[in-house]
């Protein structure tokens, strides 16, 4: 016999609100595990957001350049920085959006005619400059742009000032000139080799009180003073490789039989001048990087790297300029139309 403390229906009723709520805590119980594989993917993908943002950092030109002033001791410049790409393939993309968008703005250059842009390329050997010049500027219009290497002076040249000779090749209004070294020579090489120096026939006075590079730096700075005031904009790069890697550089060129001609004993008896070079970049860099000519130290042990932030600093020159295709006057307009009507026949 069975005795019930509570009548039987009461206890049926009972349990079936215990079996409803049973079912009611699994739902809840599904939904919280839903909002938590919803949060944990949101975490996922923000995170990936976050990590692709921070891979694709736009790159500042303004954080390579020696600032007016400033005492250059390369020996704390870097040589190599995190890349600005994720693959070649990204590098290849941005390059080539560079690319575009400096070729747009060429074109404007060349149609306002009223700037030019002058850019100078420095480097230790096997630093990258051919390369950097030919894939920055490969997608340039040649009409609107000049390339110039400066190797030894000629015996003509040698007759004139230091800046003779690279001033006849400036850019005219609305160019782009690049020089492949450039009269920064007469302050580097010269200074290393001052052997070069005096078989240059300067007069006495010129030499006698130690203070020709002062003198030449300014000259250097007023040459450019004077151009910026008349439209030329200077860009200056020197491209900033580690002695490790021009050796390894150094050893490709004579593996490689394609790269055989770049190589000579003098490149082995110039790098045992590294130290000196170095120092007659930085005192170089010091005394002639202006606000309106600046230098730009660019760690070049990542080729392509360099070349991105080589155009990044192009693009954010040729942005600054104040250039625009010519504005058409409603007389000229009316020309124009007159033209075509004639053209339309």
């Amino acid at each position: 016999m069975v005795c019930h403390i509570f009548p039987l229906h009461v206890i049926n009723t009972w349990a079936a609100g215990i079996e409803a709520l049973r079912w009611r805590v699994k739902a809840l119980s599904w939904f919280v595990v839903q909002i938590r594989v919803k949060l944990a993917a949101y975490r996922i993908l923000d995170g990936s957001r976050r990590f692709r943002r921070l891979k694709q950092v736009k790159i500042k030109s303004s954080d390579f350049r020696v600032k007016p002033g400033a005492k250059v001791n390369l020996k704390k410049w870097p040589t190599l920085v995190d890349p600005f790409y994720k693959s070649k393939e990204d590098y290849q993309r941005i390059l080539t959006k560079h690319i575009s968008e400096m070729d747009d703005l060429q074109r404007i250059l060349y149609a306002d005619d009223r700037y030019a842009l002058l850019l100078i390329f420095q480097a230790m050997d096997a630093a990258g400059k051919d390369g950097a010049i030919r894939h920055v500027m490969s997608g340039l219009n040649p009409q609107g742009c000049q390339v110039f290497s400066f190797k030894s002076p000629s015996a003509e040249e040698l007759d004139h000032d230091f800046l003779w000779r690279t001033t006849r090749c400036l850019p005219e209004r609305g160019r782009i000139g690049i020089f492949n070294r450039s009269y920064y020579e007469e302050v580097l090489i010269v200074r290393v080799h001052p052997e070069i120096l005096e078989g240059q026939n300067l007069p006495p006075e010129a030499l006698q009180d130690g203070s020709v590079w002062e003198e030449r730096y300014r000259s250097i700075t007023d040459l450019e003073g004077h151009l910026h005031r008349n439209g030329t904009r200077i860009l200056k790069f020197f491209l900033h490789v580690s002695k490790e890697e021009q050796r390894k550089r150094l050893l490709l060129r004579i593996d490689e039989p394609e790269k055989n001609w770049k190589f000579s004993a003098a490149d082995l008896a110039e790098r045992e001048l590294w130290d000196k070079y170095t120092d007659a970049y930085g005192a170089c860099l010091s005394a002639t990087s202006t606000k309106r000519s600046p230098w730009f130290v660019v760690p070049a042990d990542d080729k392509e790297n360099a070349r991105l932030i080589i155009s990044q600093a192009v693009l954010d020159c040729m942005n600054s300029l104040n250039i625009r295709y010519p504005v058409v006057s409603p007389a000229r307009r009316k020309e124009l139309q007159g033209l075509r009507r004639i053209l339309e026949k």
